[in-house]
């Protein structure tokens, strides 16, 4: 196994040989304790920032090229303890599609965008926008839905009506695109809507992403300060209400960790998670795996990611 620093940011590591290594940096954000989900989410508190970590490889390599193997699959991982900086990679500069993954970041730009105050806005949901897989909004055609509710759906169960509303609202796929650039993606290819984003073609790079961006994104909406205490609060409330997760990153952790994802399925046997974990009385840890397989029609696994994810969280130390 070899550590090679990534040049020429001093917050990457690259990874060059058979096994995944731990890299140490000095570049984690203060942490946030675990928020209590009574009904409705509390914004995670701060509490004093780590010292600065030395840079050391971990002794303890991860093997993901046998998690490869085994499910006959690529899997790109990127997880970050935000206490201590300390980062697990693994792919995490390769393009996947990131399919419905997209629909966190999408909340928190609207939140960004109109605040909570601008949630009770009424949109209308007409026989015209249902896409497939649409179970909140198929039983609200005809009618209207606030954007609270839109996104809720969006983020929560996935919904492909809400998720097109959401962007929609935000002003489509290109305003998306561009809030994300602000927050220093320049990566992330936001080109369509549901349900043309999950086609995932080899080489098409519209509407991919990398794990790295994709995890410094949820990061940036969900534990810095690109959104208000309020606002992050309501994305807390929406990721921690997630129901399609249950088999994914949280399937493996300790059942007292409180983890907020979004997950995501596309062609070529894509599954994704992305999510934002509080272990009690500890820094969150962010963590986003994204798998895919070579044939187009080719059936995704849970397991994968959720055996990815349980081995980033321990190399960090943290499982």
């Amino acid at each position: 196994m070899f550590v090679v620093p990534r040049t020429p940011s001093p917050c990457r590591a690259l990874v060059v040989g058979l096994f995944l290594a731990l890299v140490v940096t000095g570049c984690g954000a203060s942490p946030q304790v675990a928020p209590t989900i009574t009904g409705t989410a509390s914004s995670p508190g701060s509490t004093p920032a780590a010292a600065a970590p030395t840079t050391t490889p971990s002794p303890s390599p991860l093997p993901l090229d046998e998690l490869e193997a085994r499910y006959d699959a690529r899997v790109g991982v990127h997880a970050v303890d935000t206490g201590t900086g300390a980062a697990v990679v693994w792919r995490d500069d390769e393009r996947f599609a990131y399919a419905s993954t997209i629909k966190a970041l999408a909340a928190g730009a609207l939140l960004d965008l109109v605040g909570v105050d601008g949630l009770g806005r009424q949109v209308p949901v007409e026989a015209d926008d249902l896409v497939v897989f649409s179970p909140v909004t198929e039983t609200r055609v005809g009618g209207t839905m606030t954007l609270a509710e839109v996104a809720e759906a969006a983020v929560t169960r996935s919904d492909n009506t809400a998720a097109n509303l959401l962007l929609e609202a935000l002003g489509g796929p290109a305003a998306l695109d561009a809030a994300l650039a602000a927050l220093g993606d320049d990566v992330t290819v936001v080109s369509r809507t549901e349900p043309d984003l999950n086609e995932a073609a080899r080489g098409d790079e519209r509407d991919t992403t990398t794990p790295r961006a994709l995890a410094e994104d949820l990061r940036a909406y969900a534990l810095g300060d690109m959104l208000d205490d309020d606002e992050r609060a309501v994305l807390t409330a929406w990721l921690t209400g997630t129901r399609t997760g249950d088999a994914l990153v949280r399937a493996r952790l300790p059942a007292d960790w409180v983890v907020g994802d979004k997950s995501g399925t596309a062609g070529y046997g894509t599954r994704n998670d992305v999510a934002v974990v509080w272990p009690p009385g500890g820094a969150p840890i962010v963590v986003a795996v994204m798998s895919d397989r070579a044939d187009r029609d080719a059936e995704h696994d849970d397991a994968l990611v959720a055996e990815a994810a349980a081995a980033a969280v321990a190399a960090l130390g943290r499982g």
